[in-house]
């Protein structure tokens, strides 16, 4: 479709079947849906449609598929590696399709359209006492169907895992314009391939995601949080060998802190207090939670970190004593990334490592990136408990012409670091995905009969290479 009569044909198309409003082709109007959330690409679309079932959503895929134009399906636009940027394609905008259609309390499940917010589905499992335990920073913009899409990650995937995880049935609309209809309930389903994980952490390039059955957990009705000082990262994973056979059934959340870190929220974040008297080099910011409302969480909690401490293993510890308390103590983890924004000059990695490798990759990659450049600062932050690190390198000077020199040396960091990452047997996208930024680390360091498998797959199912085009596979 490269004529603007023949876009503008199959705009009135697409207008017949969902409505003239719910078709966009205004650039104005456009504007928003074309830009990554960080700014690192943005693209150009034929219109952007919002349908409102999983009919439209079908039929629409038909005729785009007729007309050869290429289709992007695109949930809050909070993903950071470019997945949903188009390349003169029609958006698939999926908002209008944000209805909980079921929550099954005896099953503990429930079913959500793809345009659901993360957090009105986490507020409804609530409001029925359950808990939905994906948990991400833009859960009130997110939707569900992006969230399946980039298999999202986010801080509760030590105890509960990944998207995928959270997945019993699945509802996608196929580029030929078929509908995958697999929204069932079952936690036992021996019946061949699992079809429906084939478009999870697909990034919409198989189909669009329409809804999904997702499994619930008992509400918490009592939650710690917890601050603990240690002296690094091999400290901190020797805490974490404590706390996950002491705690297994209760550790919801471990995620690490440098020192460096905590200075960022301190220095660029408005009204969030140092923990503590005095600095320590790193933190664990830990929680523990359980449905039962009797149990103890802190004085189980105290029996862990008093031998760790006569140990050596712990410093200091702050457990938060209310609401307010807590909230500052997350607050801390939460501000991170927005503090280095507003640093500026950062160079990003979303890897993981085995857990038995996350001390010796932290201190390995930083000493290559401190040689590859001097002076620069090495934050390696995050998840872990799941082996999950947001391995962050900061220009030594922050005036923006400094950093203009030093981003274009991105190529350069992410080769060292990736490098790294692959001899410890990790990944190079943990949480985040694949997208446009990261199509030619895959090819790089996947192995060649998975991309095979890969490519074979995307042929099968869309082989005109309409869906999603030039994501994740180059």
């Amino acid at each position: 479709m490269d004529s603007a009569p023949a876009a503008l044909s199959l705009a009135g198309r697409l207008a017949a079947e969902i409505g003239d409003r719910h078709v966009l082709t205004d650039p104005g109007a456009m504007a928003g849906y074309l830009v990554e959330e960080r700014g690192l690409f943005t693209g150009t679309a034929l219109a952007v449609i919002r349908p409102g079932s999983t009919r439209e959503t079908a039929a629409c895929l038909r005729l785009c598929r007729e007309a050869g134009v290429a289709a992007v399906p695109q949930g809050g636009n909070t993903g950071v590696c470019g997945g949903g940027v188009p390349d003169r394609a029609v958006v698939f905008a999926m908002g209008r399709m944000d209805r909980i259609l079921e929550l099954d309390p005896l099953n503990a499940t429930l079913t959500a359209e793809a345009g659901c917010t993360l957090g009105a589905a986490r507020a409804a499992a609530a409001e029925a006492g359950f808990l939905l335990p994906l948990s991400l920073p833009s859960e009130g913009s997110c939707q569900i169907g992006g969230n399946l899409s980039t298999n999202a990650g986010g801080a509760n995937v030590l105890r509960y895992g990944m998207t995928r995880d959270l997945v019993l049935g699945l509802e996608a609309a196929l580029p030929d314009g078929r509908v995958l209809r697999e929204l069932r309930k079952l936690r036992k389903d021996n019946t061949g391939y699992d079809v429906k994980q084939l478009f999870i952490g697909a990034e919409g390039t198989l189909g669009i995601i329409t809804a999904a059955v997702l499994k619930l957990a008992p509400l918490p009705r009592r939650s710690l949080t917890c601050l603990v000082a240690c002296d690094g990262a091999a400290a901190a994973m020797a805490l974490y060998a404590r706390m996950a056979a002491r705690h297994g059934d209760t550790l919801s959340m471990f995620e690490f802190l440098p020192r460096l870190g905590i200075e960022l929220v301190l220095a660029h974040c408005h009204g969030v207090p140092d923990p503590m008297e005095a600095p320590h080099p790193a933190y664990v910011l830990l929680q523990l939670d359980t449905p039962l409302a009797a149990r103890d969480l802190a004085a189980e909690l105290e029996e862990t970190l008093a031998p760790a401490l006569e140990d050596g293993l712990v410093r200091d510890a702050v457990i938060g004593q209310s609401g307010a308390q807590d909230a500052r103590l997350l607050a801390l983890r939460e501000r991170m990334a927005e503090a280095q924004t507003l640093r500026g000059g950062n160079i990003k990695h979303d890897v993981s490592v085995p857990l038995s490798a996350v001390a010796a990759f932290i201190a390995e990659a930083g000493a290559a990136c401190e040689a590859l450049w001097p002076g620069v600062q090495v934050l390696g932050f995050g998840h872990l408990g799941d082996g999950n690190i947001h391995f962050n390198v900061i220009c030594p000077d922050p005036a923006p012409t400094a950093a203009t020199a030093f981003l274009a040396a991105a190529p350069r960091f992410n080769r060292t670091v990736h490098d790294i990452v692959a001899r410890f047997g990790g990944s190079v996208s943990a949480e985040h995905g694949i997208g446009l930024l990261k199509r030619g680390e895959l090819a790089r360091y996947a192995d060649p009969v998975t991309l095979d498998l890969m490519r074979a797959l995307k042929a099968a199912i869309d082989p005109a290479n309409l869906m999603n085009p030039g994501k994740i596979l180059t």
